[in-house]
């Protein structure tokens, strides 16, 4: 089978993934939500920022907006360009204006690309409308892109598409194709796209340009997924793997959890979101057992962001295989998520006198080092919050040490 590889060549003519692309809403197939959304909007569409994984129609939606409001797109690519071009295409984008009544739409796609800075020379166009703002982006947003700019945007989140929606579309595109023999391969692409319609119709386009006899052999279809394998940094694949490198290290098995940290790298997974995933570990699953296992986690973090990889790869397995090894303990994220619904099903907690600020009663307040073990018995609750308890004490690892040092004031 290996010699046939070399038969895949890409088709001369425009990418089917191009040629299927839908132009209007009611072509649009999937992300049902979204579009309801959307409509609801009528014409005055706010900006928006499009989140998903890849091949789920962050462009495609882009390019239909534009034509929504009888705009004029100008799209932008964060990866391959900075602020000085940034400036440059709005420059464009300011003359279009004064020579068109038709509204500007700026299109950035992996806006996530852009540092802070980057994205608050967005700001004041935004704030004045200068254009309708359309970005795309692959990551969580809360956590890729600033609060200010956030402040200002819709964010939209589209799904993976589903087997049977990339099943529509494969029919569609074997249509347009005139090759009513590649339908018997449409079911099991859409198995194996991982909801990502573009590597679908990619791996569609690449059979057709086989010939007949090629298209025989029981196992063509199967060489091609091979060749193309990836992680699949979207949907199922990507949740489910970082998943079980999560529950493995809570589970403290290195070895199953430097396995999977290996099937994301080889992937292509984004080392700054494995690192990101392993701090919030280091507090929910490690906490108060080992707090060395967030300083741990924080250093990884800004050592992939100051190195990349391949380098990272060394210091990812050196914080998973710590907190891996960890003693474990919930306690914290217990803790804050009991607090949590105590505070939304009680009406506003009010502070008791002695330890607000002004007023009064704050002379009431008794300074705990002025006494003896730097601590005094004292009111810290409102009578409604008296007799909950958030806190569960652990007894693994140095919350155990921690806890024997609390009862002795509490007790």
């Amino acid at each position: 089978m290996n010699s046939q590889l070399g038969l895949f060549s890409a088709p001369s003519s425009d990418p089917l993934a191009l040629k299927m692309r839908p132009q209007t809403l009611s072509d649009y197939v999937g992300q049902t939500r979204v579009v309801q959304e959307i409509q609801s909007f009528g014409l005055d569409i706010p900006h928006l920022v499009l989140w998903g994984p890849p091949g789920t129609g962050k462009t495609t939606l882009a390019h239909i907006l534009a034509r929504e409001v009888e705009g004029e797109i100008f799209s932008f690519n964060a990866v391959l360009s900075g602020v000085p071009e940034l400036r440059k295409l709005i420059a464009e984008i300011e003359s279009f204006k004064e020579s068109s009544s038709k509204k500007a739409v700026l299109f950035i796609d992996e806006i996530h690309r852009f540092n802070k800075s980057q994205q608050d020379a967005l700001l004041p166009y935004l704030e004045r409308g200068d254009f309708l703002f359309i970005g795309a982006t692959t990551e969580y947003p809360q956590t890729s892109l600033n609060r200010a700019l956030l402040s200002r945007l819709r964010v939209l989140e589209l799904k993976g598409h589903s087997e049977e929606g990339l099943i529509s579309i494969l029919t569609k595109a074997v249509a347009e194709l005139k090759r009513d023999d590649l339908k018997e391969f449409v079911s099991e692409i859409a198995r194996w796209s991982n909801g990502d319609a573009r590597s679908a119709l990619n791996t569609l386009s690449l059979l057709s340009t086989q010939k007949p006899e090629v298209l025989k052999d029981a196992d063509i279809l199967k060489t091609l997924l091979q060749k193309q394998r990836a992680f699949d940094k979207n949907q199922d694949r990507h949740y489910d793997v970082i998943s079980a490198f999560i529950k493995s290290i809570r589970g403290s098995d290195p070895d199953a959890a430097l396995l999977w940290l290996a099937v994301m790298l080889d992937g292509g997974e984004d080392p700054i979101f494995i690192a990101r995933r392993l701090m919030i570990l280091a507090s929910e699953d490690v906490g108060l057992a080992n707090s060395q296992a967030l300083q741990v986690a924080c250093n990884a973090h800004y050592v992939c962001q100051q190195i990349g990889m391949p380098e990272a790869r060394i210091t990812l397995s050196h914080a998973t295989t710590f907190l891996a090894l960890s003693p474990k303990s919930n306690s914290v994220y217990e803790g804050i998520n009991a607090a949590m619904s105590f505070v939304t099903e009680h009406p506003t907690l009010s502070v008791p006198g002695h330890l607000s600020s002004v007023g009064p009663e704050k002379k009431y307040y008794k300074y705990p080092h002025a006494f003896p073990m730097h601590f005094t018995p004292q009111v810290y609750r409102p009578n409604e919050a008296s007799l909950s308890r958030f806190y569960q004490p652990g007894t693994l690892g140095s919350e155990g040490a921690l806890n024997e040092i609390w009862k002795k004031f509490t007790n």
